[in-house]
């Protein structure tokens, strides 16, 4: 029996009777070859089903039609909704996306991250998790550009344009919703992994609080999941009083909502008010309504766009999301 393969350019310049590099000018735009071979290489390649080897193609370029697109958290709702609308705009412009989930990649985490540079990617896009050190240095020395989405920013002179949302102002966002609601004995729940927009978020929360003088209890342990929110809930409400939480991720806010509601028995907005940041798709059905601040998706995805167009040698550059405060009904 034969083994299966790929059909190659060399199968159809046989069957259309014309020389290899002829298949090969055929597809490149601009390459000349005559229209009647043109048209036999094209009916040959349609009965054959043949399909230019793209990767074979990006070792003769410049910079590849790949971006890699890097996270270790795709199951949260926020990082789910921005990997679907950026894979879908990267698309629309003829870019393909290369996917590396590194949540089970442990210690090796750099060596699996190299591998995309085996695959010439034009750009790293960071969507979670810092970039490790090899990492950087392998892109600079590879010419393949960062993109470093919320992240901290990497070292002096790394080409990585970096995207951020103003955490610290939907931080403060949070805060004074909160207080406008009349909330007086609040927690913030940020999670162990404590980057630096989440500590952002916490950590401006708490100065507009400290501000007011209203006293705020931080939990700050478990993983950046729906799970820590529902962990958290269960320690913070075991103690009378409290009437807001602030979950730096709709994710866990929305832990923390549901566990409230639904198995403390207590009255969202009417006993506790919850606020989340993100604006998750999620957060806003009807059946968590939650009031979030909201970093635009469209947004973001735009930024990164404009980051990953930039020619290979331009210096690096940031990229500002603005945040607002989306009100629904977990707020009294």
């Amino acid at each position: 029996m034969t083994k299966p393969r790929f059909v190659s350019a060399a199968d159809v310049a046989r069957l259309a009777g014309v020389s290899r590099s002829a298949v090969s000018r055929a597809y490149t735009p601009g390459a000349a070859v005559s229209e009647a071979a043109r048209k036999r290489i094209h009916a040959a390649a349609e009965e054959l089903g043949y399909r230019v080897n793209r990767l074979a193609r990006t070792l003769h370029q410049d910079r590849s039609d790949l971006v890699g697109l890097v996270g270790g958290n795709f199951s949260n709702p926020y990082i789910a909704a921005q990997l679907d609308a950026l894979s879908c705009a990267l698309q629309g412009r003829g870019l393909q996306c290369l996917l590396m989930n590194t949540a089970s990649a442990g210690a090796d985490v750099s060596e699996h991250l190299a591998r995309l540079l085996d695959y010439r990617v034009r750009n790293v896009v960071l969507l979670s998790g810092a970039a490790p050190d090899d990492l950087i240095r392998l892109c600079a020395q590879n010419g393949a550009r960062m993109v470093l989405i919320n992240r901290p920013p990497p070292p002096e002179g790394t080409q990585a344009d970096l995207i951020l949302a103003d955490s610290a102002r939907g931080g403060r966002l949070a805060a004074e919703r909160l207080i406008a609601a009349g909330c007086r004995r609040v927690a913030v729940v940020v999670s162990g992994s404590r980057t630096t927009a989440k500590k952002a978020r916490a950590e401006a929360f708490c100065a507009v609080m400290a501000a007011r003088g209203v006293a705020v209890t931080t939990w700050a342990d478990g993983a950046n999941a729906y799970a820590t929110g529902v962990e958290a809930a269960r320690s913070l409400l075991a103690r009378p009083g409290l009437d807001g939480i602030f979950g730096v991720t709709d994710e866990i806010a929305l832990g923390v909502l549901n566990t409230a509601r639904h198995e403390l028995g207590l009255s969202v907005p009417g006993d506790l008010s919850v606020i989340g940041f993100d604006d998750a798709p999620i957060s806003e059905w009807s059946s968590h309504g939650l009031t979030t601040i909201r970093q635009s998706l469209d947004a973001l995805t735009a930024a990164t766009l404009e980051a990953i167009d930039r020619p290979a040698e331009a210096p690096p550059t940031r990229f500002a999301v603005p945040v607002e405060l989306v009100e629904r009904t977990t707020v009294a």
